[in-house]
């Protein structure tokens, strides 16, 4: 099972929402930045060092707001860990993602986000997260 962990980067009643680009997989889909976790590598850890590699920031990784195992239709599984970020230091810089917006909760659901983060994405929504 592949472990990732993701960022829900807050900042003025807004969360920050990254697009892939056409090139990865699961090609346009939104998501929250972050990645996989290496091997002897702590979440928190994993999770620092991604921000800096795709959005150029010193992050302050927070608690864990939510945790998902999610199975694919194609049989692949993965492990997902949810962390708030409420500071960070340097200016967001997307480094990766086709886009990188800032999106109010309600808005949320009117994005394509990938299928393993759709719970999420209501919960946040209707305010029963952060």
């Amino acid at each position: 099972m592949k472990r990732v962990v993701a960022a829900l980067i807050l900042k003025d009643e807004k969360i920050l929402v990254c697009q892939r680009t056409r090139h990865q997989v699961m090609p346009l889909k939104w998501e929250f930045p972050g990645g996989k976790i290496e091997d002897g590598e702590q979440p928190r850890d994993a999770l620092h060092r991604e921000l800096d590699e795709e959005l150029g920031i010193d992050a302050v990784i927070g608690e864990e707001v939510s945790r998902i195992v999610h199975t694919y239709p194609n049989g692949g599984s993965v492990e997902l860990r949810f962390f708030a970020v409420h500071e960070y230091r340097g200016e967001i810089e997307n480094k990766i993602f086709k886009d990188v917006q800032w999106v109010e909760r309600k808005a949320m659901p009117s994005y394509d986000f990938l299928e393993a983060d759709l719970g999420l994405v209501k919960d946040l929504a209707e305010g029963n997260l952060l």
